[in-house]
């Protein structure tokens, strides 16, 4: 089982903060909540980054989404965000237990970066482990949670 979260929004504009410090302005484009959990295995990388910048939720001429980040020219924040596992099925304080190991779940991110920047000029990343402010316009809004097992059952 290969689970990997990526929550993806359309953004007019995006950036982050921490430490007083701020990443550049991206947008038009995506920015994107990136986790992993315990579950996963560094094959996924190639194939959520392949899906992330080729999917087609930009509009095209007629206004339809039917144009990718690839193809537009957007801009690109991938932020680490090991919350997208949190579990709150017991109690009112959730549970991260799910998620990966800080030392792997970095390793994975720092790969996940590096490989849409293969692909992408632009990318800009926020800092793993670190308290950051996230600051963005959604656009449309239009936001979408891509799991790495549902794309691979959708192979199947």
């Amino acid at each position: 089982m290969e689970l990997m979260r990526v929550l993806i929004q359309r953004v007019a504009t995006a950036w982050v903060e921490w430490e007083g410090m701020a990443t550049e302005q991206a947008g038009p484009g995506l920015l994107c909540l990136v986790g992993f959990n315990r579950e996963d295995v560094a094959g996924v990388l190639e194939h959520m980054a392949d899906k992330l910048i080729h999917l087609r939720i930009f509009a095209d001429e007629h206004g339809r989404m039917n144009r990718s980040l690839v193809e537009t020219g957007g801009g690109l924040v991938l932020v680490p965000q090991f919350t997208l596992y949190a579990d709150c099925r017991k109690g009112r304080r959730p549970g991260f237990s799910g998620a990966l190991e800080p030392a792997a779940a970095r390793e994975m991110f720092e790969g996940f970066v590096r490989i849409c920047r293969e692909h992408l000029s632009g990318v800009i990343a926020g800092r793993f482990g670190a308290h950051m402010q996230v600051h963005l316009v959604n656009d449309g809004p239009v936001t979408i949670l891509l799991d790495s097992n549902d794309l691979r059952l959708a192979k199947a």
